[in-house]
């Protein structure tokens, strides 16, 4: 492929047009052609904001031949089902988190996007920024010591009773939204060996219709447990820290630091405490920036991502009275 990625985007959400227009807009690995949505006049609004074609429905814009690949925002729930479409339509697809609510879904969607050469990629944007390659490097150069221990949190304030957050036939609640980034930090500094050691959703939100808060607890082989707690009725929190034989690591606004934070990393030893500073970045334009390379590659989906979904699904299994949708 020579020139920009053209991408076309299914559903004008709030994270589209805040965050991931904009990141497609300004990428000059990515042009963005056209948005599309069920309700038209919302796709001419968000058209016009970022100077691109507004499409009445998503088929529509899956036909067209101008676009390489396709941006899913749309709820959880239905990620499944336009990414295998988009996918069938011959575009690389980046859909958000949680890729699909069910493993087996997850699988057949990397199975089909590597039968057709097509790229597949799950929107974790956390994982780009640099901040957290620092952490590795200075886990892998034993900083710390051997790992004993991970705490990951990731809670918001209560959304408002309409928000799709709540519906659980959107594939709503706690652990679908903000779950996905302990879980995913987790398996991205301690690997991928990581096993459910218990799990607890608690109900909430009108009705108690879905889990509006939840904690987890993962081993690895080795030993080190990982406490994740998560949550949509709370105070924010996006901070991990990593406990180790000789140290610990700090890092606060782990998952979502605007592009002008810069990232303070607090290693404390036996010998003293000292703050690794590295320079403000964007992690959504990184991952836009990956996204582009990966459908030059025709890359597949991660093998983190499929772990993920494996992960999510057993704790949202194994955690007594979910609220989660039996499969």
């Amino acid at each position: 492929m020579t020139g920009p990625v053209r991408v076309g985007v299914l559903g004008c959400a709030g994270i589209a047009r805040r965050r991931m227009l904009p990141a497609f807009h300004a990428c000059p690995d990515t042009q963005l052609v056209a948005v599309a949505s069920r309700d038209e006049a919302k796709a001419r609004d968000t058209a016009r904001e970022f100077g691109c074609a507004a499409v009445r429905g998503y088929p529509a814009l899956l036909e067209r031949g101008d676009i390489d690949a396709v941006y899913v925002p749309l709820p959880a729930a239905l990620h499944a089902t336009w990414t295998e479409a988009a996918l069938r339509a011959g575009k690389h697809v980046l859909a958000e988190k949680p890729l699909t609510t069910e493993p087996a879904s997850t699988e057949a969607l990397a199975a089909l996007a590597a039968s057709g050469g097509l790229a597949l990629m799950e929107n974790v944007m956390f994982v780009h920024h640099p901040q957290h390659a620092v952490v590795r490097r200075l886990l892998a150069d034993g900083a710390i010591g051997e790992i004993r221990a991970f705490h990951a949190a990731f809670t918001v304030p209560r959304p408002p009773d309409g928000d799709i957050r709540h519906d659980p036939a959107l594939g709503g609640g706690a652990l679908w939204d903000t779950g996905v980034y302990p879980v995913r930090a987790a398996l991205h500094l301690l690997g991928e060996d990581l096993r459910v050691a218990g799990s607890l959703l608690v109900p909430g939100g009108p009705g108690d219709a879905v889990d509006i808060a939840g904690t987890a607890l993962l081993r690895t082989a080795r030993g080190a447990g990982a406490h994740l707690t998560f949550g949509l009725d709370h105070a924010y929190r996006s901070s991990y820290e990593i406990w180790g034989s000789e140290g610990s690591l700090t890092v606060d606004r782990a998952f979502t630091p605007p592009a002008d934070h810069v990232p303070r990393i607090r290693l404390a030893r036996r010998t003293g405490t000292e703050e690794i500073t590295t320079g403000p970045d964007d992690q959504v334009l990184r991952t836009v920036t990956a996204f582009a390379r990966a459908v030059r590659a025709g890359a597949p989906l991660e093998a983190a991502s499929l772990r993920q979904a494996a992960l999510l699904d057993e704790l949202a299994r194994r955690a007594p009275d979910a609220r989660v949708p039996a499969r």
